[in-house]
């Protein structure tokens, strides 16, 4: 028969139903400014995805799809997905590269850049909006928390082994 652990005031569960659940609440703090900022740029014919490229564009002037991958932290089938949308849509461009011939080189456009600017007025006041719900004193350790915690998830994700099956649901 398993032993189950003792848990005393130095040991506390690691799981307790009065925590608030760190998955949970990430994704109800990431859907909501999601939705909260597709909502307010949605006049400029942009999505939130399509700012954070173009701001890691606009940071990064000329790297690769690979790279804008990584640096988005996201999948490649999606940021496929988005730079052909955003192409389509006069925003970004895709040149040859120089040093590798099997690579794009992807750069604003104009149009991208003007977009970007006009959505990332709108980006900072959501920000300061959410943030002015924490004291001022908080708010840089808040962020820098955070960062903690996405860079473990980070680390976490690249230490777990990939799916090789396919899912069924």
């Amino acid at each position: 028969m398993p032993q189950i652990r003792q848990t005393t005031a130095l040991t506390p569960p690691i799981d307790p139903p009065e925590r608030p659940w760190l998955p949970l609440l990430l994704r109800r703090a990431w859907y909501g400014m999601n939705q909260a900022f597709r909502r307010r740029i949605a006049h400029l014919g942009v999505t939130p995805d399509q700012f954070t490229a173009m701001r890691t564009l606009l940071e990064h002037q000329g790297i690769t799809q690979r790279r804008l991958t990584e640096l988005m932290s996201s999948d490649p089938n999606t940021v496929a997905a988005l730079l052909e949308r955003m192409e389509r849509a006069g925003l970004v461009e895709r040149r040859a590269h120089q040093q590798d011939r099997r690579a794009n080189s992807l750069h604003l456009q104009p149009l991208g850049k003007a977009k970007y600017e006009a959505a990332r007025d709108v980006a900072v006041a959501l920000q300061m909006e959410i943030l002015g719900t924490l004291p001022a004193s908080m708010r840089d350790r808040f962020l820098q928390n955070l960062d903690a915690v996405a860079d473990a998830c980070r680390v976490a994700a690249e230490r777990s082994p990939k799916r090789t099956k396919p899912r069924h649901t």
